[in-house]
């Protein structure tokens, strides 16, 4: 038996062919790029995440056929908080609004005052990036479009709605939307009635590794699979990149560090912390949550710094490795997509400070990437929470293949890092565990265990002394450029 897991994210759509020892046999990736038509907008044509995705799995069929003839089930990880707006056809009414779009950011400060009771309900206080907000957004500011709105979904519902026909979302995704009831794991009445959507639009809720429909015969057969696989909901990309690595038992941490990242604790029950602008939400898998510490910006940094320079990501990442003593003079905020956590500031901006006419490539892209680092301080202090420290943490997604990150990661968080085998490969790999589960029935536990490990990174205390003085910087900074990020319009 084989599966394969399928993770849309924000600028690239990733899949994996796995086969039941849990081996991945093969792997594509398609890229695509959100636009910013507007300040403050991010949006994506919910086709071109379809066309990736086919393309992707004739990939993995030419690279594996024999693997593909075996397929049994197919999973999804997805972004978060983005809508995707289907008329009576099911087809979009517009461009995705996506989890990095912040226009609505007065929407969610008129939720929040409105009905701040809702937060110990929701997992967390309104957020410009999530789904609801955009819903109030959309009927004020595109009423024509609005009335046409028969469907809202998450970006991977609409990749299983293309694959099977069903209409459904999980827990977790449904928990970015900012309308499940988090601890009894259904729509919450009161959430909708605030964004005054009905409740029709919803689609229905099912857990992750749930079977919700079966792949359509006429793309089981343009792929060479068989007939009958089954399709899994999936779920939201932080808890399913948590399956990926095992992370489902209590306090089992780990951080994703893609384009956005975050740093996330699982929990065996629903523990709200919105004060801290903590997310709490349903877990991938039944009766689990988990605590999350969201940033809106992660390696998508280096690659912005790279754009600047007319050199990869990769490039950069390498000038930066050579020579490299720790933090120096040049500081950089990452916030080129606002923050979240710890902030709830949309209209944060990405700052480069402490510039000389000495400055060179490799100084940027070291403040790039120790900016980042920085953000973990943050998130870790919002994670613990009072709470005793965290152990050992997990790291996954693209930016973990840098040795050089995960060294700051660790210097700055002061905690052991742990990178595993195929770890850029997490939500991914992740999915194809629940297609696994839902065709299978297993115990999560004998699915879901810690892959392989890669190695593990001790925060090096000289380098982690250095990063104490950069974080209280990196801080200072923030808290002084805080009035100046503000649009004109909106103050």
């Amino acid at each position: 038996m084989t599966f394969i897991g399928i993770d849309c994210g924000t600028s690239a759509l990733k899949a994996v062919l796995v086969d039941d020892r849990q081996a991945i046999l093969a792997t594509a990736s398609q890229t695509y790029s959100p636009s910013q038509p507007k300040p403050l907008w991010s949006e994506q044509d919910p086709d071109d995440w379809r066309d990736a995705m086919y393309l992707a799995l004739a990939s993995l069929s030419r690279e594996s056929p024999q693997g593909a003839r075996a397929l049994r089930g197919i999973g999804f990880s997805g972004q978060m908080h983005g809508a995707v707006l289907l008329d009576a056809s099911d087809r979009p009414v517009r461009p995705a609004i996506l989890h990095n779009d912040t226009r609505a950011f007065a929407e969610a400060r008129e939720l929040g005052a409105d009905h701040p009771e809702l937060a110990a309900i929701l997992g967390v206080k309104p957020m410009a990036g999530f789904t609801a907000p955009k819903i109030i957004w959309m009927r004020r500011h595109e009423p024509e479009l609005y009335a046409r709105l028969a469907t809202l979904m998450m970006p991977k519902d609409y990749l299983r709605l293309c694959l099977s026909g069903d209409k459904a979302t999980d827990m977790s995704d449904a928990a970015g939307a900012w309308l499940l009831d988090e601890s009894n794991r259904r729509w919450s009445d009161k959430a909708i009635d605030a964004i005054g959507l009905s409740p029709k639009a919803l689609p229905r809720l099912a857990e992750a590794s749930e079977p919700v429909g079966v792949l359509r015969d006429e793309l089981a057969d343009r792929f060479g699979f068989p007939r009958g696989v089954v399709v899994a909901a999936g779920g939201g990309d932080a808890a399913v990149g948590a399956v990926g690595i095992g992370a489902i038992s209590p306090r089992s941490a780990f951080i994703s560090l893609g384009t956005a990242s975050q740093l996330i604790v699982a929990r065996d029950r629903y523990r709200p912390a919105s004060e801290k602008l903590l997310h709490s939400f349903a877990h991938a898998l039944p009766q689990r949550w988990y605590a999350m510490a969201a940033m809106l910006n992660g390696a998508g940094a280096l690659a912005f710094a790279g754009r600047l320079f007319g050199v990869s990501a990769g490039e950069l990442e390498a000038e930066a490795v050579r020579d490299y003593h720790g933090p120096g003079e040049a500081l950089f905020l990452p916030y080129l997509s606002g923050e979240r956590t710890p902030h709830d500031d949309p209209h944060a901006r990405g700052v480069y400070f402490g510039l000389t006419s000495s400055t060179t490539r490799a100084d940027i892209a070291r403040a790039t990437m120790e900016g980042v680092a920085c953000t973990f301080a943050d998130a870790r202090d919002c994670v613990e929470n009072g709470e005793a420290p965290l152990g050992r943490i997990g790291l996954i997604g693209g930016g973990s293949q840098s040795a050089l990150w995960t060294r700051m990661i660790a210097a700055a968080t002061k905690r052991p890092i742990a990178r595993y085998r195929d770890g850029e490969s997490g939500p991914a790999f992740g999915a194809a565990r629940l297609a696994r589960l839902a065709v299978a029935g297993e115990p999560a536990e004998a699915v879901c265990f810690e892959p392989e490990i890669r190695d593990v990174v001790v925060p090096d205390p000289d380098l982690a002394e250095k990063f104490s003085l950069t974080v209280e910087r990196f801080r200072r900074l923030y808290r002084a450029l805080r009035p100046e990020f503000t649009f004109p319009s909106a103050r």
